[in-house]
């Protein structure tokens, strides 16, 4: 055998035996005439103490860095005891060893804090895998798949597998498509999810499914997209919402206790979406912390000798705040000392391209009482006082406030929420707060298009109290400015995001499960019955023969375990990314095919020159 215990596994308790090691050379000590070596496996990392006889041995056949080594001798007790390594009060007097395979030279350090950059470790990843810091990632995944799937079958679920090549049925992102040798001209997609296929197993009578399974999208990525990612799928039947909200943060907790050692016996908030926008600026909202926003434009009560419908900010004769569709506003804790310096930096930060805001306002609410503002010539004392006691500042409290069209404002003083969170370190990557948000819109309307898309995808149902408002009216918008006072506008569904830290880490819904609703939700997004039949037929074929009530939820897998982990990059939790180009560097993929596999897949290339 090659190994008798792993390079983690041996203490003192096993003083005395004799073993065989195997693993990788990760450093090399020569002092005089012993050698120390740490080798290292997947388990841990042993020292091993090459004597005089063996030390001659070493210099005729020395071994290097990542070299692989056997080795075999007897566990003694360390004189010099490493207490950052469960093996650290043993090491192996060896008595004889073996170069198993040699290793050039690595490109970067096999080590935590590693002197490769993200190319070159990408380009070698299967080096990568081998240091600590991403093999404890890898490690962490695991754990969470486990304990999901354990969870998932002790709650009586079933793991059923679904198709990879399923029909092309774009419905938001773009599909990736897969020709067919047998059938020419024809194409596969690659399944964005197994949203159609858990469906039918609800109507064929498999009450409970889940799958942790691979799903496609050709879309831009970012820090938390890949081409190719991981859910753990889930879907129910004979349920109604909080039947499915109950499961699934149970899953969650189950998880942080298997996983993290956590009991998170925290009630789980719910909130609107609405609250959720208005509160917060965005529909994932973090709640490990406050600052909730603060709208200045609502009509107030405090100032209302001349207007009964005066806000905070009215008639003050400042036209930014005047002119603008909305203002809004956030009580900082603790940073009304901010130098001039500070708030200057805070106002180069908003006015970034990517936030997109022409200036900031602030109120420093001192700790004697007295209020110091940017706007001090508009507004009086009483007046900034009655505006950071509706924010809900407190002295020592910084006002911070952004005025301009409703959307981007609501969208920038979220992200500065966020900045000013993380500078203050409120966004604690060991804490963790969950939520769910509720009642999304159902219908969205595409201005260009001049119809209405679903924003969640076309199978969720409408909350019950709005199904009747959706079938008994037409989606036609008969003036496309007034979209808004149209009745699908206010149609809410019944759908859910589970949000973890600020990131949406699951998202559901209770499902249409009648034929004439579905295909009223086909008709409202455009489609006529002949692209219904041809995109969706299978299904609204299997609606006429008893589908049950259900619905379900997805669950990010690749965001869970990265939150989970302390990070917001799910490409350090899984064994073999893309990059941001959606490009395998490793395998220097995608690449071309030869003429050959193009002749029997009768396909002729024709790629446009842009130059």
């Amino acid at each position: 055998m090659y190994r008798t215990h792993t390079c983690g596994e041996l203490r003192i308790g096993n003083k005395g035996e004799n073993v065989t090691l195997a693993g990788w050379v990760q450093t090399i000590r020569k002092f005089g005439a012993i050698t120390f070596i740490d080798l290292r496996d997947r388990y841990g990392i042993t020292q091993l103490l090459f004597g005089e006889e063996l030390n001659k041995q070493l210099e005729e056949n020395p071994p290097g860095r990542e070299f692989v080594l056997q080795a075999t001798g007897v566990v003694d007790e360390r004189s010099n005891k490493n207490p950052n390594i469960p093996t650290g009060d043993i090491e192996i007097n060896i008595t004889e060893y073996k170069i198993l395979n040699k290793s050039a030279v690595p490109p970067f350090t096999i080590e935590d804090k590693t002197d490769g950059g993200d190319d070159i470790r990408m380009k070698y990843r299967y080096l990568d895998l081998r240091r600590n810091t991403v093999k404890k990632n890898i490690e962490l995944r695991y754990a969470v798949n486990r304990a999901a799937r354990n969870y998932l079958h002790q709650q009586g679920f079933m793991d059923i597998e679904t198709p990879f090549l399923i029909k092309s049925t774009p419905e938001g992102a773009r599909d990736f498509v897969v020709p067919s040798r047998m059938n020419p001209g024809q194409f596969y997609a690659l399944p964005q999810s197994p949203q159609t296929f858990k469906q039918l197993l609800m109507v064929s009578g498999y009450d409970r499914y889940y799958q942790v399974v691979k799903c496609f999208r050709d879309e831009d990525l970012r820090a938390d997209r890949q081409p190719e990612f991981t859910q753990i799928d889930c879907e129910m039947a004979f349920v109604e919402q909080n039947d499915i909200l109950e499961m699934f943060e149970g899953m969650v907790k189950h998880i942080f206790k298997e996983v993290k050692g956590i009991d998170y016996t925290d009630k789980v908030e719910r909130m609107t979406w609405e609250d959720a926008m208005w509160n917060f600026g965005n529909d994932k909202p973090d709640i490990r912390f406050g600052m909730q926003l603060l709208n200045l434009k609502k009509p107030s009560s405090v100032f209302t000798d001349k207007d009964d419908n005066a806000s905070l900010v009215n008639g003050a004769d400042f036209k930014v705040f005047d002119e603008a569709e909305t203002v809004l506003a956030i009580a900082v804790p603790g940073c009304s000392e901010y130098s001039r310096k500070q708030t200057d930096e805070l106002t180069e930060w908003v006015k970034r391209p990517q936030i997109g805001m022409k200036g900031l306002v602030f109120i420093k609410v001192n700790a004697d009482g007295t209020y110091k503002s940017s706007v001090d010539k508009f507004y009086n004392e009483e007046r900034l006082k009655a505006i950071a006691e509706a924010a809900g500042a407190k002295p020592g409290d910084l006002v911070l406030i952004l005025a301009g069209a409703e959307e981007r404002t609501r969208k920038a003083i979220s992200e500065l929420r966020l900045e000013m969170a993380e500078r203050l370190g409120m966004r604690n990557p060991d804490e963790f707060k969950m939520l769910w948000v509720l009642d999304f819109p159902l219908f969205e309307y595409a201005e260009e298009e001049n119809r209405w898309v679903a924003r969640h995808h076309p199978f969720t149902s409408p909350r019950p109290a709005d199904i009747e408002t959706m079938v008994n009216n037409s989606p036609v918008i008969e003036n496309a400015a007034e979209y808004l006072k149209h009745p699908y506008a206010n149609i809410k569904a019944n759908a859910y995001d589970m949000v973890l830290n600020g990131n949406e880490v699951g998202g559901g819904s209770i499902r249409i499960h009648q034929k004439e609703l579905q295909e009223k939700m086909f008709a409202a997004l455009g489609m006529d019955r002949e692209e219904q039949q041809h995109k969706f037929g299978f299904l609204l074929g299997a609606f006429e023969y008893g589908a049950p009530p259900h619905g379900g939820i997805a669950y990010g897998f690749d965001r869970l375990c990265a939150i989970i982990g302390g990070s917001e990059v799910i490409r350090d939790f899984i064994a073999f990314p893309k990059n941001n180009a959606g490009r395998d560097v490793m395998l220097d993929a995608p690449s071309s095919i030869d003429e050959k596999q193009l002749e029997e897949l009768q396909i002729k290339l024709s790629l446009k020159n842009d130059l």
